[in-house]
C-alpha cells in the first residue's frame, strides 16, 4: 500500500478549462499579469509634461459617448515602460489582449457607478498607433510574422461586414454534453471543433461519436468584421512590375470606416492563414500560408491622392486665409497663375482647368433629376503641347483625383468590375477610376452615362445596381496624324463623335511656329530647369522646415498645399446660384449666340442666313451655367453676378465655339454646320442617281467629278462614301479602288 501514500498529481489540458488566462505555463502566466499591471498603470497616469492624464481623460468620455474603443501611441508607452512597449511589439498576439483587459479595468473603475441597465462594463477595442515611417507591401517579408507593422497603401476593394464569433457554445448531439465560453482568436484562423465529446462516458447506453459537438447560435458571442484589399501605392511600384495585394481584416470599430478609393496608413498584425483549397489534392500546398494584416489602427491620408478629409483639419487661420484671398480682385487670375506654373503660357485654358476644379453647383430638382454641377474639359492637339502635364498637376490638387492613360484604360476599369470573393463565394464589385474619383477629378474616360447622368449602372452576375461617379473630367487627345491636321477636321480624332458634346469646353491646342513665342518659351523652359538643378542643391531640410500652412511660394503664387485645401473648402462650402440680372445676361447672349445675325435680319432674309453655322444647344447653355458658378465659388459668394457671366461666356467662345468656327469639330454631333448637313444629303442622293445596284465605279473618278465639276469639298464627298460603305450600301472593291453599289 506503499504506493497509495504519495500518488503525484496528474492533469491533462481539457479543451473546456478556461480559467480567464492564457495556459501556456506558470512564467507565462506570471508575465502576463504583471504586464497587464504596468498597463493599468499607464492608463491610469501617464500625462504629457504632467498636465493632464490623457489616455484617462480619453477613455471616460469615450465610454460615457457609448464609443467603447481607446487609441494608444506606442511612443507613449515606450516613454512610461520601454519593456512593456517592446513586449507588445514583438508578441501582440499574447499581450494586446492584456491591454485591452487593463482598458476594461479601468473603464470600470472610472464610470462607476453606472446607470441601471448598464451595469456590466464592455469590452474595450485598443487601437494601436506607431510613429514609424509606413513600409511598402512589397517589403513586409516572412520576418515580420506575428510582428506589429506599419503599412500604406490604396483601398481598391471591401467585402460587406459580416458577424464572427468571439466566444461560442458547444453542445454534444448525443449526450447533450455543453461547453460554455470557448474563446476563438481574433482574425481569420479557423476554427477546429473538438474531434471527442469531454464528457466521461462510463454508464451511457450509447458512446458518443466522433466529431459530436454542434455550434449554439443562441449562446455566441459575435463581433463585426469586414475584409479590405489593400493595394501598394502607385509610387512604391517597380518600373515594369505589377502592384502587390495584401488582404486587411477589420473588426468591432475599424469596419465601414474606408472606402474604396482612399489612401491609408495601416497599423496591424502581419499574420498568415491557412489557404483554402477545395480539392485539396495537391499535397505540396500543406505547409503554405497566405499572409494577411490583421488592423490594429486606419489613418485615412489626407495629403495624397485618396479621399480627403482637408475639411475637417481646417483651422481658423487657414479659413481667414481663404476668405482673404477670395476678397482679392484678382484671386481669379492669381489662382489660374498657380496651377501649373512650371508650364509657359496656356492662359485660357489654366482658367478653365481652375473652373474645373472648383466646380459648379450639383443642383437636385423637385421631380428628383439632378443637374451636374461638375466641369469637363478635353484638351485636343499637337504633341509637346504639355497636356499630359496639366493632367498630373491636376491629379495631385484635385481633393480625390484618379489619372488613367492610353490603352491600359478599359471600360471596366473606368466603370466597375464584378469579381467572385474566393472565401464567401459571392460576388463583389471593385470600383474603377470613376467611381474610386467620385466627388473628384477623373483624366480619361469614354463613358457618356458617366459623364452626363454622373452614374455607371451595374447589371451583372446578379448584381444590378447604380454606382455614383459624380467627377469632373479632364481629358487629353492627340491627333491620329501625330499632328493635328486642318484639312482632315473630324478624321484627327479616333473615338466616338457623341462623346465630345459631353465636353464643357473643348480647346484645339496647336504647336505654331513664331520666333517671338518660341524665344520666350526656350527661355522659359531653360529657367525652370536651372531653377530645380539650383533648388536640388541647397539643404534637403529647407523644405522639411517651411510651414504647410504657407499661403504664397516664393514667386508670390499660391502653394500646391493651400490650392488644394482652399478648392476643398470652396466644393463644400459654397454652392452659388445666378442672380436675375446675371440670368437675363446669359438668356440675351444665348439667343444672341443661336441667331448671330440679329431679329430684323433674319426676317429681312427670310431664314435663309438666319440660323448660326455653331449649333448652341441647352448643353452648352447648362455649360456656361456652371462655369459662372465655379467663378463666383472661387470668391467665395453665395450668387454669380454679370461678371462671373461674362468671363464664362469669353472662355467658352475661346474654347469650344472657336474650335468649331476653324471647322477643327466639323462632323462631330453638335458642330455640324446646317450648310454642310445639306450638302452632305446632295451628294448621297446624286451618287445614288448617278450608278444603279449592281454596278461599279472608280472611287477617284466619283472623287475628281464632284470636286472639280460641282466645286464641293472632297472632305464632304469621302465622309458620304464612307458613310454609305458604313451602312452597307456601298462596298469596296478591287484593291479599294473601285465602288460597288449593293443596294
Amino acid at each position: 500500500m506503499a504506493n497509495f501514500d504519495n500518488p503525484g498529481l496528474y492533469y491533462q489540458d481539457r479543451f473546456y478549462a478556461n480559467d480567464g488566462v492564457p495556459d501556456e505555463g506558470q512564467e507565462l502566466v506570471q508575465e502576463y499579469k504583471q504586464l497587464t499591471t504596468t498597463l493599468r498603470k499607464f492608463i491610469r497616469e501617464f500625462s504629457t509634461g504632467g498636465f493632464g492624464m490623457i489616455y484617462r481623460e480619453k477613455l471616460k468620455n469615450n465610454y460615457n459617448l457609448g464609443n467603447y474603443s481607446l487609441e494608444v501611441n506606442l511612443a507613449h508607452l515606450k516613454l512610461f515602460n520601454e519593456d512593456a512597449e517592446l513586449k507588445l511589439r514583438k508578441y501582440p498576439l499574447r499581450f494586446v489582449p492584456a491591454l485591452e483587459e487593463a482598458a476594461k479595468t479601468v473603464a470600470d473603475e472610472l464610470t462607476q457607478p453606472r446607470p441601471l441597465g448598464e451595469e456590466k462594463v464592455h469590452d474595450i477595442q485598443v487601437l494601436l498607433n506607431l510613429d514609424d515611417y509606413p513600409a511598402s507591401v512589397r517589403t513586409v517579408k516572412s520576418a515580420q510574422v506575428s510582428h506589429v507593422v506599419k503599412v500604406s497603401g490604396i483601398i481598391v476593394a471591401a467585402s460587406q461586414v459580416r458577424a464572427k464569433a468571439t466566444q461560442v457554445s458547444l453542445q454534444c448531439r448525443t449526450c447533450r454534453h455543453t461547453v460554455n465560453d470557448m474563446k476563438l482568436r481574433p482574425g481569420l484562423d479557423g476554427f477546429q471543433l473538438p474531434r471527442v465529446c469531454g464528457a466521461s462516458q462510463a454508464g451511457q447506453l450509447q458512446r458518443c461519436p466522433i466529431d459530436p459537438y454542434h455550434i449554439v447560435p443562441d449562446k455566441c458571442i459575435c463581433v463585426d468584421y469586414q475584409t479590405l484589399k489593400l493595394q501598394e501605392n502607385p509610387e512604391d511600384v517597380p518600373h515594369g512590375e505589377m502592384p502587390r495585394h495584401l488582404q486587411l481584416y477589420c473588426d468591432r470599430y475599424l469596419v465601414d470606416n474606408v472606402a474604396p478609393g482612399n489612401r491609408v496608413t495601416i497599423v496591424g498584425v502581419y499574420s498568415i492563414k491557412r489557404l483554402y483549397n477545395q480539392k485539396q489534392k495537391d499535397k505540396t500546398l500543406s505547409g503554405i500560408r497566405t499572409p494577411y494584416l490583421r488592423v490594429l489602427s486606419i489613418h485615412v491620408e489626407t495629403s495624397g491622392v485618396g479621399r480627403s478629409d482637408a475639411a475637417q483639419q481646417l483651422t481658423p487661420e487657414m479659413e481667414r486665409a481663404f476668405k482673404d484671398i477670395a476678397k482679392r480682385p484678382d484671386a481669379f487670375e492669381l489662382i489660374a497663375k498657380s496651377i501649373a506654373p512650371s508650364i509657359y503660357g496656356s492662359v485660357d485654358i489654366k482658367k478653365s482647368i481652375a473652373c474645373l476644379l472648383f466646380g459648379g453647383a450639383r443642383k437636385r430638382l423637385p421631380d428628383g433629376i439632378t443637374r451636374r454641377g461638375d466641369i469637363n474639359v478635353l484638351l485636343l492637339g499637337d504633341p509637346g503641347t504639355a497636356k499630359s502635364q496639366l493632367l498630373k498637376f491636376v491629379e495631385q490638387v484635385s481633393p480625390i483625383g484618379v489619372y488613367t492613360s492610353g490603352k491600359g484604360s478599359s471600360a471596366a476599369g473606368l466603370t466597375a468590375s464584378v469579381i467572385k470573393d474566393p472565401q464567401s463565394k459571392s460576388f463583389i464589385m471593385e470600383g474603377g477610376a470613376m467611381v474610386l474619383a467620385d466627388g473628384g477629378v477623373d483624366d480619361r474616360v469614354a463613358i457618356h452615362e458617366a459623364m452626363e447622368q454622373q452614374t455607371i449602372s451595374i447589371a451583372k452576375a446578379g448584381i444590378t445596381t447604380t454606382l455614383n461617379s459624380r467627377c469632373s473630367v479632364l481629358a487629353a487627345a492627340n491627333s491620329v496624324y501625330g499632328r493635328w491636321d486642318d484639312s482632315k477636321g473630324n478624321d484627327n480624332l479616333d473615338f466616338m463623335p457623341t462623346i465630345l458634346s459631353r465636353f464643357d469646353m473643348i480647346y484645339i491646342v496647336k504647336d505654331t511656329h513664331d520666333i517671338k513665342r518660341d524665344t520666350t518659351l526656350a527661355r522659359h523652359v531653360i529657367e525652370v530647369h536651372v531653377a530645380a538643378s539650383n533648388a536640388a542643391k541647397t539643404d534637403a531640410n529647407a523644405e522639411k522646415e517651411k510651414d504647410e500652412t504657407a499661403v504664397f511660394d516664393d514667386d508670390g503664387l499660391l502653394t500646391l498645399s493651400f490650392l488644394k485645401k482652399f478648392v476643398s473648402y470652396a466644393r463644400t462650402h459654397c454652392a452659388p446660384r445666378l442672380t436675375a440680372e446675371a440670368c437675363e445676361k446669359l438668356v440675351n447672349n444665348y439667343v444672341r449666340m443661336r441667331n448671330p445675325d440679329g431679329k430684323e435680319d433674319a426676317v429681312a432674309n427670310k431664314g435663309k442666313n438666319a440660323k448660326s453655322s455653331i449649333p448652341i444647344t441647352i448643353r452648352q447653355l447648362e455649360a456656361v451655367v456652371r462655369m459662372s458658378e465655379s467663378l463666383a465659388k472661387m470668391e467665395l459668394l453665395p450668387f454669380a453676378v454679370e461678371r462671373h457671366v461674362e468671363e464664362a461666356i469669353r472662355l467658352f467662345k475661346v474654347s469650344t465655339l472657336e474650335a468649331a468656327a476653324t471647322g477643327n469639330l466639323s462632323g462631330i454631333e453638335g458642330f455640324t454646320s446646317a450648310e454642310d448637313a445639306e450638302s452632305i444629303q446632295r451628294i448621297e442622293k446624286q451618287l445614288k442617281k448617278r450608278f444603279s445596284v449592281g454596278t461599279h465605279v472608280s472611287e477617284s473618278v466619283v472623287i475628281q467629278d464632284f470636286v472639280s465639276r460641282q466645286h464641293y469639298s472632297e472632305q464632304l464627298v469621302r465622309k458620304v462614301i464612307a458613310n454609305l460603305i458604313r451602312r452597307g450600301d456601298l462596298q469596296q472593291r478591287m484593291q479599294r479602288r473601285m465602288l460597288f453599289r449593293v443596294r
